[in-house]
């Protein structure tokens, strides 16, 4: 359903079993600079519509919003973010493919993937106000108080105005030397984007003035063996609090609060 950079990937992927000591599989060592390997710990865990795509997650003034995706089926919604339970949801307009999300104050942004715009929602009554065109695709989306910061499948994470969705410029992401491609969902924490990294079940700190990866998070097993029929990948990070997160995936029954601890 998107379109992959193989040899790039192939590269993040043996830069990462390039750091792991024997017998650990991939993720880097402690030893690999300025790269810390951490783990999730679970604090507990609330359904999830096992119906959603989930694209985009984020808990803005105590209401969970989230993108969906899939042609046709793409929504925003408002949540409740102890149960899960959907509270209100809009459809995309002309069925297009949701991506993610960011909240900026009384608005929500929310890319599109190939359909090349990007929506701004009004967050009181979920409405369109407009459309911005934008250059690639869109995947990834988070605000860090200033800009917007958008990942686009490549290596590299793109910065745009909250106002105006102009693109500001961009930084390549790198894990150790190597690019670091199909960076998924963002969310954006205290000057650092943690992102998913599409079809694995890491997740990556990156540093967004230099683009590289800081630390790398093992989220392996988060959802059980037995749950995971019909589901697809991790996919949606929320911050909740000072280092406690909600976690999600592609049609996952469940979310997850988690902090990430040193693995």
């Amino acid at each position: 359903m998107r379109r992959t950079s193989v040899a790039l990937l192939g590269t993040a992927l043996v830069a990462l079993a390039a750091c792991a000591p024997a017998g650990a599989g991939t993720g880097p060592d402690a030893a690999a600079p300025g790269v810390v390997r951490l783990r999730v710990e679970v604090l507990a865990e609330q359904p999830h519509d096992r119906t959603a795509f989930t694209q985009g997650l984020e808990l803005a003034d105590g209401v969970l919003y989230e993108g969906t995706g899939l042609s046709g089926r793409s929504q925003l919604r408002e949540l409740d973010p102890a149960t899960g339970a959907v509270r209100r949801a809009a459809d995309l307009p002309d069925g297009a493919f949701g991506e993610g999300i960011a909240v900026v104050g009384p608005r929500i942004w929310q890319l599109t993937w190939q359909d090349g715009y990007a929506l701004e929602w009004d967050r009181a009554t979920l409405t369109v106000l407009r459309r911005v065109p934008i250059d690639g695709e869109g995947w990834g989306l988070c605000f860090d108080g200033t800009r917007l910061v958008r990942s686009d499948g490549t290596a590299r994470l793109r910065f745009h105005d909250p106002e105006t969705f102009t693109e500001l410029g961009e930084v390549p992401v790198t894990l150790g030397d190597q690019p670091l491609p199909e960076i998924n969902e963002l969310e954006c924490v205290d000057g650092r984007v943690w992102a998913n990294v599409w079809r694995t079940e890491r997740i990556v700190a990156i540093d967004p003035a230099t683009g590289r990866v800081t630390a790398v998070v093992d989220a392996a097993g988060l959802l059980p063996a037995q749950a995971r029929a019909g589901t697809d990948v991790l996919n949606g990070i929320a911050v909740l609090g000072p280092g406690e997160y909600l976690l999600t995936g592609k049609l996952w029954p469940a979310a997850y609060r988690v902090r990430f601890v040193p693995d």
